[in-house]
């Protein structure tokens, strides 16, 4: 171990990881909070009244550990027709890279890995909040028919690590209908594995996008979805062909069954997908279809051991794993003059040990592949294309408090690229997190 590292151990305790066994809950499936609202019509002493509204603003916040539903504060419209709460989150992370570091404080992103540094360049310490950012959760007509909800949510991950404003969420919910900003239906953001780092596994798809999507549950078992989404097709053209300007959305769905209370669930999905490109040759426009399939859930498997797992293929759907997004694999040259879609898997694994109710610990394997070798055009393989990777995660978190967390968390990453080059990345980081 190198002394930078090692100095960087030392001041994991300054920076507020502890490892003091108290306990901790389920992170999606939180305990039940009260929510102080503020009532402006009431004339009165002006004094606060606790009332649960907690519910009301869960349902209409995105399902995903990383995003607070529930704010501590919130104002309670005349009638109690309507309740706005605002939030927000405060994060810190210190890291340290070694091998091929990622120059990025939050996001570890394996095909980002660098497939080559200059010496001495191996090793990088990095700290950023820029995962930290604010949310506004609105419901009007709660307990209705004609319930409405709004929720908008944003960081300042828009300028990498210099820090810039990024949308999370932008969308409404009316009668089951979702629009606006949103992760797309084919991503299942509650079945993400705990992790400090930003991204998570690289064989997970989770995309934002703009969409109108519908959800319904028929009971507390059976659910369905299905939407039309933007298309955001990626590619990389040859000579004579190249990407159009897109005429048909995407198409995904789902059908899940849960049990165990919400706390554990199947969802099977689906996406369809038009991609339209310029033949230069035919002097004509083409079209290729994507689609994909994938299993992914949660299962509580006792109450010490919680598990999250994806499993996904298709053809043309690489932009739907984060770790190939705008990776320009959705369609390559064939080598005859036409785009072919190109096939892709990929998934996960994480397993989260409940410790105490303060306390727990998770490990993350996740693996993701592409073939786009086989369209290149020829015999050898395209050099310094993506070929798969590798990423694994082990971290323990302790939720101090019901609004104060932190942690430490270990990850390794390795990209392989077509030509059968290899490199690696190690990142050891901690973080203190305070949520309102």
């Amino acid at each position: 171990m190198n002394n930078t590292l090692s100095r960087f151990i030392l001041l994991l305790p300054a920076f507020g990881v502890m490892p003091c066994l108290y306990g901790q809950s389920h992170p999606n499936t939180p305990d039940y909070q009260e929510v102080t609202v503020i009532n402006p019509h009431d004339r009165g002493s002006g004094d606060t009244t606790i009332v649960n509204v907690y519910n009301i603003f869960l349902e209409n916040a995105p399902k995903s550990f990383r995003v607070p539903g529930a704010p501590r504060f919130a104002i309670e419209g005349k009638d109690r027709k309507f309740y706005l709460g605002i939030g927000g989150t405060g994060k810190v992370t210190l890291s340290y890279d070694w091998g091929n570091p990622i120059d990025n404080a939050y996001d570890f992103t394996t095909s980002a890995i660098p497939m080559g540094r200059r010496d001495g360049d191996g090793g990088l310490i990095q700290a950023s909040a820029a995962t930290s950012g604010l949310y506004f959760n609105f419901v009007a007509m709660p307990g209705s028919k004609n319930r409405i909800g709004l929720y908008f949510n944003f960081n300042l991950t828009g300028n990498g690590n210099g820090y810039g404003f990024n949308l999370y969420y932008a969308y409404i919910k009316y009668r089951g209908f979702t629009a606006g900003y949103d992760f797309s239906l084919f991503s299942d953001m509650a079945a993400a594995p705990p992790s400090i780092d930003n991204e998570g596994p690289c064989g997970f798809t989770a995309i934002p996008n703009t969409v109108i999507d519908y959800r319904h549950s028929f009971d507390s078992h059976w659910s369905i979805g299905a939407g039309a989404e933007l298309p955001m097709v990626s590619a990389t053209t040859g000579q004579n062909s190249y990407v159009v300007k897109q005429r048909v959305p995407d198409i995904p769905a789902y059908i899940q069954y849960s049990w165990g209370g919400g706390k554990s669930w199947i969802r099977l999905s689906g996406i369809v997908r038009n991609m339209i490109y310029r033949d230069e040759v035919a002097d004509r426009n083409r079209d290729q279809v994507g689609w994909g399939v994938k299993m992914s859930g949660s299962a509580s498997l006792s109450g010490f051991v919680t598990a999250y797992y994806q499993a996904a293929y298709g053809q043309g759907i690489t932009s739907y794993f984060q770790d190939l997004y705008q990776g320009g694999l959705d369609m390559v040259p064939d080598g005859a003059g036409r785009l072919k879609p190109v096939g892709a898997w990929g998934g996960y694994l994480g397993l989260q040990y409940n410790i105490s109710p303060a306390v727990y610990a998770t490990t993350t394997y996740s693996h993701l592949r592409n073939y786009a070798g086989r369209y290149a055009g020829g015999s050898t393989p395209w050099s310094g294309q993506y070929r798969y990777a590798q990423y694994a995660l082990a971290n323990i978190m302790w939720n101090i408090t019901s609004r104060i967390s932190t942690g430490i968390e270990y990850i390794y990453g390795r990209r392989v690229d077509m030509d059968g080059r290899s490199c690696h990345d190690n990142r050891i980081q901690t973080m203190l997190q305070v949520t309102f």
